[in-house]
């Protein structure tokens, strides 16, 4: 019995390190593989790169937001009337 003992002992040794020496490999592999990609992704996609879409154009809720706040920094005394003016005609205009 103390001989079968030992050699279920023994095969579970091995089988911890072979798997542990098998993660450890796979691991290394897998931190090369994605460098290799991470290297190699700035070259791929530098030509495919599209510019950002432009906004909608008839967003009014955004506007009407923006307007909103406007009005509140000039309630609060931050803007004054010429400021407000100037940037109140830049979003309708946008």
């Amino acid at each position: 019995m103390p001989g079968l003992l030992r050699g279920v002992a023994r095969t579970a040794v091995v089988a911890g390190t072979a798997t542990a020496v098998s993660n450890r490999v796979s691991r290394r592999q897998q931190g090369r593989w994605a460098q290799q990609e991470y290297q190699e992704a700035p070259q791929q996609a530098a030509p495919a790169a599209e510019p950002p879409p432009a906004p909608p154009a008839d967003d009014m809720s955004s506007k009407i937001d923006q307007l909103k706040q406007l009005g509140e920094l000039k309630a609060q005394g931050v803007l004054t009337e010429a400021e407000f003016e100037d940037q109140k005609r830049k979003i309708l205009s946008s």
